[in-house]
């Protein structure tokens, strides 16, 4: 596929994947509903570890490998929270390369980086026993770690399917 077919399938899948995760979540109380959602999503993640390792593959090969891998695993169903961590994870990796390349917008990019480091950082403090309260999506603490990344993937989605990303340039030095 072309770099403009990568971009804008990832951020329908973007879309798509918000979309079905924030109506799991929404559904917890129909199972068999939850369930169906829960695999769609993983279908999503699984297409946007594809594209977006194509769209970044450029900038650095082995981190996109890498980011691709953590979105490959988020989609396996499994532990509460795992997946999640290899989300956030994955998610920084990505933003990173889109910001080191500039294939979008630098604040967008920022933003990406900022918000994907921030959620690292409280995953991995909540799998040691702080900020438990950011589990329960009714809590203030959950919206403040995760509104953030929230705004970067809406906006990245739509700047994806809208404008696509900026080709590589020629014989240039990455720019941070």
């Amino acid at each position: 596929m072309t770099r403009t077919t990568n971009a804008r399938l990832a951020g329908v899948a973007l879309l798509f994947y918000i979309a079905a995760g924030i109506s799991a979540l929404m559904l917890a109380r129909w199972p068999h509903a939850r369930s169906v959602l829960s695999l769609l999503t993983s279908f999503a993640a699984l297409v946007l570890g594809v594209t977006l390792y194509a769209i970044t593959r450029d900038e650095d090969r082995d981190l996109a490998l890498l980011g691709m891998a953590c979105r490959i695993v988020e989609a396996v169903p499994g532990g509460e929270g795992v997946g999640a961590i290899f989300f956030a994870v994955g998610s920084t990796i990505f933003a990173w390369l889109l910001l080191r390349g500039r294939l979008i917008p630098l604040a967008l990019a920022r933003l990406g980086v900022v918000a994907s480091v921030l959620l690292v950082v409280i995953l991995f403090m909540q799998r040691g026993g702080l900020f438990a309260s950011a589990v329960n999506w009714s809590s203030s603490v959950a919206w403040f770690v995760w509104l953030p990344m929230l705004v970067f993937e809406v906006a990245l989605a739509l700047w994806l399917i809208i404008k696509g990303v900026r080709g590589p340039a020629p014989n240039s030095a990455p720019a941070v």
